[in-house]
C-alpha cells in the first residue's frame, strides 16, 4: 500500500523509523552494475542480436502473445485486446448466506460483518473439492487491508484525514470491514459466480477470536486486561499480501499496525523506544482508541505487540481458530510465499514494508509430510528465522535470528527467542541486514527456483546520501531484486541455504526521463513500470507485475505488466492491465489451468480531494449515489485460453 501525501493527514504507514540504516540495497548494487556493466535483459538482447533479425521479426523478444495496452489515466479500466474483465465480487455483496443487501447510506457493523469487506489484496483460489486440482470451483480467499472513511461514508470531506471525524457506528463499520472474505465461486459459461449460501463462505474480522502460538505466546508483552494469558487475541489487521502452505492453509500478512493505536504512551510509556521502531506515534490513523480501549497504547499498552504477525487458517473449514504464528517474525509484513526446499523443509519468504527495512526468511525445523495433517498442523511453529544481508560481490547472506547467538543476548535486552521475535526490528538491525527499498512481495518463481522481491519505491533517500556508486537519487520507481538459491535451475534447489547469489531484474521509472531506469532494451514507451508491489508467476515461469504508486503527474494509472524471466524476452515488460484513477492493482492469482487471471483493485477514487459525495470515479458501478467499491475482477481471453499465451 502506498500512502497518500496529505497535509491534514499524520502519516505513519511508511515513516521509515529504522534510526541508523546501514549501506543501501540500491548503493550495493549501483556499484555492482558500475564495476560490471550488468543487467540481464541486456544479455538476452545481445543474445537475440546474434540469432538474426529473421527472430526477432517471427515472434519478438517476449513469447507473451497479448498486444500492449496503452498507458493512461481514466475513471475505468482497461485490459489488452482480445480479453475481457468481469467484476466477480464489490465491497458490501453478501459472503454469509444471510447477509442484508449493500446499502451505502445505512452501514451497520453487523451488516458489513456479513458482507464482502473494503480494500482487498492478497488473492487466493482453493479449488474445490479439496485437493481436486479444479480450476472452474473453488474457494476465493481475499485480504481486506484497510478502510478509506472519507469514501465509505457522507458528511466526512475528502482524504483520509476523515478518519479522525467518524463516530463509534462507524469505526465499527471499518473494523468488521477488514480482515478477510472467503467466498465459493464457480465458472459458469465462461463467467464467474460467487456462491450465494456456500457452506464454506467466511468473514473474518477485526473481531474474530484467534490464538497465539509459538515462541512469543505467553510473553508478558503480549498479555492485556483482556487476555491475560498473552494467548488469545481479537482480529487481524491490516492484511496486505499473504500466501498459502503446501498443506492447503492459508497465510494472511499483517502489515501496517501501527495505524491503529494512539496514546501519550506512545512517547511517554515504558515501551516507548519499541513503539517508534515500529512507527507507533501518539495519533492513530483511525478514531478507533477514542471508542475501543485496546487501541488506546495508555490503556493497552501491549496491544499493538499482539498485531504484525502472520495469520494461519483453515479455508476448507469456516470453524477454525485462526492463529498467529510468531515464530515468523513481528514487522510490517508484506507477503508470506512458501516454497518446499529440496531436504523438504518448508521455506516462507517475507518482505518487511517500510523503506529501510529488511528482507526474511522462515525455515521450518521439521520436513513437510504430505497427506499427514497433524504433522503439519504447528509446522511452523518450530524452526528459524533469518534475515538478508545482501553483499556487494553479488553473494546474499541469511543471517540466523536466534536467541544467544551474536548480539543477540540478555546484555542487548533479549533474554529470550520471545524478546528476539517480538523486537525482530531490532534483532535485524544488530545484525547488519541490508535495508531495502520497501520490500513487498517475496516470490519464487516454481519453474526456475529463483525468487523475486518487489521493491516499491525509497523516494527519502536524499543527495546527500548518493555517492559515484549510487545513480539513483530518491529512488522514486522501485526495483526488482532477483535472489539465486543454490541449485537454482537443477531441480534440487536449497532454499534453506545460509547463502545464495543476487541480481537486479529491473529498475523502475521511464527510460530517458527517470535515472538509472533500466530493462530489456526493447521496452517500449507502454512496457515501462513504476511502483513494483505483487507479482504472480504463471505455469511458464514469466512474471506479472502489480503496481502500487504509478506517477498520475505523467498520466500513467497503476497497472499489471507480464514479463519473461529467461530467454530473449527477459527483463521485457509488456502492459497488459490498467486500473482506474486512483486505484492499486495487487494480489494477482492465476486458476490451475492458466485461463483466469483474478485481480484485487483496490481503494478505486482515492486521489486527493475526493469524496464520498464527489469521488473521482465511481468504478465499477458507475450509478449516481454510489461510491467508488473495492472489488475482484476476473479476466479472461475472449474465446478462451492460456493468458498471456
Amino acid at each position: 500500500m502506498l500512502p497518500l501525501d496529505e497535509p491534514d493527514f499524520i502519516e505513519i504507514e511508511d515513516i521509515g523509523s529504522n534510526p541508523a540504516p546501514r549501506e543501501t540495497l540500491a548503493e550495493i548494487a549501483g556499484r555492482r552494475l558500475s564495476r560490471r556493466g550488468v543487467l540481464a535483459g541486456a544479455t538476452a538482447a545481445a543474445a537475440l542480436a546474434a540469432a538474426g533479425p529473421a527472430l526477432a521479426e517471427a515472434a519478438g523478444p517476449s513469447s507473451l502473445g497479448f498486444g500492449e495496452l496503452s498507458h493512461r489515466m481514466s475513471q475505468r479500466d482497461a485490459v489488452a485486446a482480445g480479453y475481457e474483465i468481469q467484476t466477480v465480487i464489490r465491497w458490501g455483496d453478501p459472503v454469509l448466506a444471510d447477509a442484508p443487501a449493500f446499502d451505502p447510506a445505512a452501514q451497520t457493523a453487523a451488516a458489513q460483518a456479513q458482507q464482502f469487506g473494503y480494500n482487498n489484496d492478497y488473492l487466493d483460489f482453493f479449488p474445490l473439492p479439496r485437493g481436486s486440482g479444479a480450476s472452474d470451483h473453488g474457494l476465493l480467499v481475499v485480504n481486506h487491508e484497510y478502510t478509506n472513511t472519507n469514501l465509505m461514508f457522507a458528511g466526512l470531506g475528502a482524504g483520509r484525514a476523515a478518519a479522525q471525524k467518524a463516530n463509534a457506528g462507524q469505526a465499527a463499520v471499518e473494523q468488521a470491514a477488514h480482515g478477510l472474505s472467503v467466498v465459493e465461486i464457480r465458472r459458469q459459461d465462461r463467467r464467474w459466480v460467487p456462491v450465494r449460501d456456500g457452506g464454506l463462505n467466511r468473514r473474518i474480522t477485526a473481531e474474530t477470536p484467534m490464538r497465539i502460538s509459538g515462541p512469543a505466546a505467553g510473553h508478558e508483552r503480549l498479555k492485556t486486561n483482556a487476555d491475560p494469558t498473552g494467548t488469545r487475541v481479537l482480529g487481524t489487521l491490516n492484511n496486505c499480501s499473504g500466501g498459502n502452505t503446501p498443506w492447503g492453509t492459508v497465510l494472511t500478512a499483517e502489515e501496517n499496525f501501527n495505524v491503529y493505536f494512539g496514546g501519550a504512551a506512545a512517547e511517554t510509556g515504558a515501551q516507548r523506544n519499541h513503539y517508534k521502531r515500529y512507527g507507533i506515534i501518539p495519533e492513530a490513523n483511525y478514531a478507533w482508541p477514542r471508542y475501543e480501549p485496546r487501541f488506546d497504547l495508555d490503556r493497552e499498552p501491549n496491544e499493538p505487540n499482539r498485531f504484525g504477525w502472520v495469520v494461519e487458517f483453515d479455508p476448507y473449514d469456516p470453524h477454525s481458530v485462526p492463529v498467529k504464528r510468531t515464530a515468523l517474525g513481528h514487522f510490517k509484513h508484506e507477503a508470506c510465499n512458501h516454497v518446499v526446499s529440496a531436504d523438504g523443509r518448508v521455506v516462507i519468504y517475507m518482505g518487511d514494508d517500510e523503506r529501510y527495512e529488511y528482507i526474511y526468511k522462515f525455515v521450518t525445523a521439521r520436513p513437510f509430510v504430505a497427506g499427514d495433517a497433524a504433522a503439519n498442523r504447528d509446522l511452523l511453529d518450530e524452526g528459524t528465522l533469518y534475515v538478508a544481508r545482501f553483499q556487494d560481490d553479488g553473494t546474499l547472506a541469511w543471517l540466523p535470528l536466534v536467541h544467544g547467538e551474536g548480539p543477540l543476548t540478555a546484555a542487548n535486552g533479549f533474554a529470550s527467542q520471545a524478546d528476539v521475535l517480538i523486537e525482530t526490528r531490532r534483532a535485524a538491525d544488530l545484525l547488519g541486514a541490508t535495508p531495502m527499498d520497501r520490500p513487498e512481495d517475496v516470490e519464487p518463481n516454481p519453474a526456475t527456483g529463483r525468487v523475486y522481491a518487489m521493491l516499491t519505491n525509497n523516494g527519502s533517500r536524499t543527495a546527500q546520501r548518493l555517492n559515484a556508486a549510487n545513480p539513483r537519487p530518491g529512488n522514486d520507481h522501485g526495483h526488482v531484486v532477483e535472489i539465486i538459491p543454490p541449485g537454482a535451475g537443477t531441480g534440487r534447489v536449497d532454499h534453506a541455504a545460509a547463502t545464495g547469489r543476487w541480481e537486479i531484474f529491473l529498475l523502475a521509472g521511464k527510460p530517458g526521463v527517470d535515472a538509472g531506469a533500466r530493462y530489456h532494451r526493447a521496452t517500449s514507451d507502454q512496457g515501462w513500470l513504476s511502483c513494483p508491489d505483487n507479482c504472480a508467476f504463471d505455469k511458464h515461469g514469466r512474471m506479472w507485475i502489480a503496481t502500487d504508486g504509478a506517477p498520475a503527474a505523467a498520466g500513467v494509472a497503476d497497472g499489471l505488466y507480464a514479463a519473461d524471466t529467461s530467454g530473449y524476452g527477459r527483463a521485457l515488460p509488456r502492459l497488459f492491465y490498467q486500473a482506474p484513477t486512483g486505484a492499486e492493482v495487487c494480489g494477482p492469482c492465476f486458476t490451475l489451468d492458466g485461463e483466469t487471471i483474478f485481480l484485487a483493485i483496490q481503494h478505486p477514487g482515492e486521489d486527493p480531494g475526493s469524496s464520498f459525495e464527489r469521488p473521482s470515479t465511481r468504478w465499477p458501478d458507475f450509478q449516481e449515489g454510489m461510491p467508488p467499491r473495492p472489488s475482484v475482477i476476473a479476466i479472461t481471453r475472449k474465446g478462451g485460453g492460456e493468458i498471456g499465451s
